[in-house]
């Protein structure tokens, strides 16, 4: 919001210096991310009178004009082709610096010799001032202006640009900011008071108002003023406007906006002879109805949009925009003035759907009250008679079927102290309040009943009220003392705990976090199965989505990771990622189910670049070694069984079980399933239910001490059928007495082992409570030998 402090210094005196206003406006939570000084570089420039105007001699199109300063007369070449005896002009001396009207660049003013003609200063457009784009002609000042004034303290202006919280839509308004910086300063704010003359004729008798949708609309306030005359509006309005962002357009229509950046309530206005029978109908929009707005757009509307319409269409969209057919023009005689309260969650979803976001639907979207309506309806009415001429009907037009009877908060003092942490006394309590328009009324001993005022609408119980004295008083004010409650005791957290857990030993692997959106659609989750088919139970979908990409909630981490990798592949050729989140599986009749998961992708080479290193690819190994890691640091002995999933690759996919749990899924994704996402292969993927996870973490970390006793190694090579699985044989091994540990380090198929055989290499481990012999070792091998004979037909490899 932008905030001249020429116009907010009409409702509040400024007491402060510019720095001092700034900081305390952001404490209190009106941040002032910028301040933008007009005329700071009108050092040289003054108001001059033109007293005469001479064709110069050596020009046809040149002038040479006489300015009077009260102090002195200079003669200068002017080429502005409305320059005129009489006029009230800007007048730059030579040393001061302007825009170039022809470069746009700043620039110092030097003497000049024109046509023969010694020039020593300017009589300055509006563009080489920098007040507008305006360099046709010179810029004419008011004939009250004061003769020989610096142009800086006359027309000099600082603007406050305010970061305006979503909570304050009463500070989108200059008024609003004004109020603030009274209490903040400890001065009285001055809001206009709208008087204007009224006709004989009643506004009611002129105009009709027909809700028919209340629930989007609480009020809607219109007034009537007839014989208007269409024009521009006064150069003052105009700079205002200018200086908050906004272009005059004509002085009916800166009226309404000049209203709404006064007091933050949006106005419209129609022209009263384009409204048939005379009738205001506020409706929904039928299916099929269409509208053409101000911008020249034909708008398709939807059924659940607001519109203002007569008795035969639309004549505008609530809140949004107006439409063609009703507009201000210049031959507009009479006016119907709108201002009305709309239904915030309407208007945002309407100005979104139409992609008609404006300065109206923002501030109806941040919730206004409904009884600023008829004040900015008074102040615009007021306005535009001043500007436009014409007449006020008698009174307004007032339908209000959402009035609500107003609810005090009661405040205990005790309770100010308790949130605060410091006394701040009731009488400090009601003039803190008082200051920003709260009506305090004393109810009993350290109590009182507190009426909020219309416009602020964000204040609703006694916590916000101890908020505002905050703010007020300052919260650099409120001193530190030392905690005074119990410590609170500790509350073990083992979700917490193993998910800190999985996020270290997976960044020390060399992954990323990632974090994705937990809305996908029903495409990209068919996408993550070679079938089609979902990668669970059909997906809640939501009610309004943004677009087709965000429609329901995800089942499953892997599209959004899959899409990531994709994204990432034309930058990065080694990409490892991890995210922890949240899948949500629907249930009947409740809320969906909110499934903690891990999820992990490899793709790439093994290894970072490096010359120390050969380039080798990542595999399904890497994929199980990382996932083994991070089982591993929870105390987790995991196993992996094969088994075929719809988006995985045949023979690359295992399922990670704990004991007879399954914890997850992991394996080589599908190569359609890549090309789907238009990614590039192969990737790993490994999935993780966190739920089941913690289940299966024991919590508990013994120690064992060192053995006391040397350990015996054997390393043995077994030729088994192929399809014998390395795990079975593990198993068995384990088994054995004195066996600590085995570790595969060798699998061979080719020439030297018969076809349909491999070879199997793995070290054993002996460990006792005593010093191992040959002959136990060998007695234990032996029938260890024995059994996988037995079971697998394996033999020991010559």
């Amino acid at each position: 919001m932008r905030v001249p402090l020429s116009w907010a210094k009409e409702y509040v005196d400024l007491v402060l210096p510019l720095e001092g206003l700034n900081e305390k406006l952001t404490q209190a939570g009106l941040e002032v991310g910028h301040v933008d000084v007009i005329g700071e570089s009108w050092d040289n420039v003054r108001i001059g009178l033109v007293a005469d105007v001479r064709p110069h001699p050596n020009a046809d199109r040149l002038t040479l004009v006489t300015v009077d300063l009260g102090d002195a007369k200079q003669i200068v070449v002017c080429g502005a082709p409305n320059v005129q005896a009489g006029q009230k002009i800007a007048f730059a001396s030579v040393g001061a610096r302007l825009i170039d009207g022809h470069t746009g660049q700043a620039a110092t003013l030097k003497p000049a010799r024109i046509r023969g003609v010694v020039s020593e200063g300017m009589v300055c457009s509006e563009k080489e001032l920098g007040l507008s784009d305006s360099h046709e002609g010179i810029f004419v000042l008011p004939g009250d202006a004061p003769l020989g004034q610096p142009l800086r303290e006359y027309l000099g202006e600082t603007i406050l640009d305010v970061e305006v919280t979503p909570n304050r839509p009463d500070c989108l308004s200059v008024l609003g900011v004004a109020r603030e910086i009274a209490a903040l300063s400890g001065q009285t704010v001055r809001p206009p008071v709208p008087i204007y003359k009224e006709g004989a004729t009643s506004a009611m008798f002129l105009a009709k108002v027909r809700i028919e949708a209340p629930d989007l609309c609480a009020r809607y306030c219109a007034s009537v003023i007839r014989g208007v005359k269409i024009g521009p509006s006064p150069r003052w309005l105009q700079r205002r406007l200018e200086a908050c962002g906004m272009r005059s357009i004509n002085n009916v229509v800166d009226a309404t906006n000049y209203v709404m950046l006064e007091f933050g309530q949006p106005l419209h206005a129609f022209d009263l002879d384009n409204i048939s029978e005379k009738q205001i109908i506020v409706r929904r929009a039928v299916e099929g109805e269409t509208m053409i707005s101000l911008d020249g757009v034909s708008r398709e509307l939807g059924p659940g949009m607001l519109v203002i319409a007569d008795s035969k269409r639309a004549v505008a969209v609530a809140g949004v925009m107006g439409g063609l057919n009703s507009e201000v023009s210049d031959s507009t005689t009479s006016v119907l003035l709108e201002s009305a309260n709309f239904s915030q969650a309407s208007i945002r979803r309407t100005a979104g759907a139409l992609n008609m976001r404006s300065e109206a639907s923002m501030r109806f979207e941040k919730g206004l009250p409904a009884e600023l309506a008829v004040h900015a309806l008074r102040r615009a009415t007021q306005l535009i008679a001043e500007t436009a001429g014409g007449e006020a009907a008698a009174g307004y037009i007032d339908a209000f079927p959402g009035e609500k009877a107003e609810q005090p908060i009661p405040l205990r003092s005790r309770d100010v102290n308790r949130l605060l942490g410091m006394d701040v006394g009731l009488e400090t309590t009601k003039k803190t309040l008082e200051s920003l328009g709260f009506v305090c009324r004393a109810v009993s001993g350290d109590g009182m009943s507190v009426s909020v005022p219309y416009w602020r609408t964000d204040v609703k119980q006694s916590a916000d009220l101890v908020e505002e004295i905050a703010r007020i008083i300052g919260y650099d004010n409120i001193p530190t003392t030392m905690i005074c409650a119990p410590v609170p005791a500790y509350r073990p957290a083992p979700a917490l705990v193993l998910k800190e857990k999985l996020r270290a030993v997976l960044t020390a692997c060399g992954l990323q976090e990632v974090i994705t959106y937990s809305l996908t659609s029903i495409e990209n989750l068919r996408k993550v199965s070679v079938d089609g088919s979902l990668p669970g139970p059909t997906p809640v979908m939501i009610a309004n989505p943004m677009s087709k990409e965000y429609e329901c909630l995800r089942i499953s981490l892997r599209p959004r990771l899959l899409a990531t990798v994709a994204a990432n592949q034309r930058y990065e050729d080694r990409i490892g990622l991890f995210e922890i989140g949240k899948v949500y599986l629907r249930r009947e009749g409740e809320l969906p189910s909110e499934v903690e998961t891990l999820a992990v992708m490899l793709y790439g080479s093994r290894h970072p670049t490096s010359w120390r290193v050969k380039d080798v690819p990542a595999d399904f190994f890497d994929a199980k070694g990382i996932v083994e890691a991070a089982l591993d640091r929870l105390g987790v002995d995991a196993t992996f069984v094969a088994v075929a999933d719809p988006g995985m690759r045949t023979g690359r996919c295992a399922r990670i079980m704990a004991g007879l749990a399954e914890l997850g899924i992991m394996g080589e994704v599908h190569a359609r399933v890549v090309e789907a996402f238009d990614a590039n292969g192969p990737i790993y993927l490994a999935e993780v239910d966190l739920h089941r996870l913690l289940s299966a973490v024991s919590g508990e970390c013994r120690y064992e001490p060192l053995p006391r006793f040397p350990s015996v190694v054997r390393d043995i090579a077994l030729v088994v059928d192929a399809g014998v699985r390395y795990l079975d044989i593990s198993d068995v091994v384990k088994s054995q007495p004195l066996v600590s540990d085995v570790t595969l380090f060798d699998v061979y198929e080719g020439d030297r082992v018969e076809k349909g055989k491999r070879s199997i290499a793995f070290r054993v481990i002996y460990q006792s409570d005593h010093t191992l012999t040959d002959e136990e070792v060998n007695k234990v091998q032996g029938k260890m030998l024995e059994v996988l004979s037995s079971r697998f037909r394996a033999t020991l490899r010559a």
